[in-house]
């Protein structure tokens, strides 16, 4: 059955170009399959986890989506797989793919809602909205934008009471000894900056890159930054601050290393309380009493 929708797809797609659901409302789906972390927490945040039938690989909060079946990796899903719980939805971050996988489940009849990806306060304001006008849920939608913004809000003027920015460097990954660290326009830099920091590497590129012990020195980083669920923190923190390159810098001296949920990457519905607690462990007693 499902080759047979795939194959009339594909000969569809030889004939047009389905166009893309974004602004398109489907109040009456109740058999969607979500994909994206971010995308999936937003579902559930406006109560409608219970129309949620599937789930990919990244969506794995909340504890209730993990029990949903998984379709695969958000960048390599299959027609099939996705087909094969019988959605009546697709909502997806637009960074999803392959895009012929998209573009043949589109052709088959099923809508495909793309939620575009940012690393702002503003993107997660629009994800928002567009779930919740893919759902059919605009009200409670926008009373959640609101409290997120409201709440950036709140973090915005504490952290315009801060004297001088620390400076923050995002660590991937260690090869032995070679850092993976990000630049601008990376999850990582858009929840340092929201937490009020700068990021050491956001000026020299673009995305994650290996850096050498030049670029590392040179940087001075005031605290590590890495994600959780990557081994021992505390013999990666041991492991990081000992390297030859981050023993002269500040967070070598002083021992600062923070780890972070990876979650807080993804820019969902969570972005507020994450950036207040990255706020809260870079700048520790300074935070509290501004």
């Amino acid at each position: 059955m499902i080759r047979s929708l795939l194959m009339g797809a594909a000969c569809a797609l030889s004939l047009t170009t389905a166009a893309l659901a974004e602004d398109q409302s489907y109040p009456d789906a109740d058999a969607i399959v979500s994909v994206g972390g971010p995308v999936t927490e937003i579902l559930f945040a406006l109560d409608a986890g219970e129309r949620v039938i599937a789930r990919d690989t990244t969506s794995m909060f909340p504890a209730e989506a993990m029990a949903l079946p998984d379709v695969g990796y958000m960048r390599r899903l299959s027609p099939e797989g996705v087909l094969s719980v019988g959605p009546d939805l697709i909502i997806a971050r637009h960074t999803s793919g392959p895009v012929e996988t998209l573009d043949l489940l589109r052709a088959a009849s099923v809508p495909v809602v793309l939620v575009r990806d940012g690393f702002s306060g503003e993107a997660v304001s629009v994800a928002i909205r567009t779930v919740g006008t893919a759902i059919g849920a605009e009200d409670k939608a926008e009373a959640l934008a609101g409290k997120v913004e409201a709440d950036l809000a709140a973090l915005a003027g504490e952290i315009a009471k801060v004297g001088q920015k620390k400076r923050v460097m995002f660590i991937l990954s260690n090869d032995g000894g070679r850092l993976n660290v990000a630049g601008r326009n990376t999850g990582a830099d858009g929840i340092i900056t929201l937490a009020g920091a700068t990021n050491v590497m956001a000026e020299s590129y673009e995305g994650y890159k290996l850096v050498n012990d030049e670029a590392i020195i040179e940087a001075q980083p005031d605290l590590v930054l890495m994600m959780s669920g990557r081994g021992d923190h505390a013999g990666r923190k041991e492991e990081i601050l000992a390297l030859p390159a981050m023993a002269p810098t500040p967070a070598g001296k002083n021992g600062a290393f923070h780890v972070i949920n990876g979650a807080a990457l993804g820019f969902g519905p969570r972005t507020a309380e994450f950036a207040r607690e990255l706020h809260q462990a870079i700048y520790g007693d300074e935070a509290v009493s501004h």
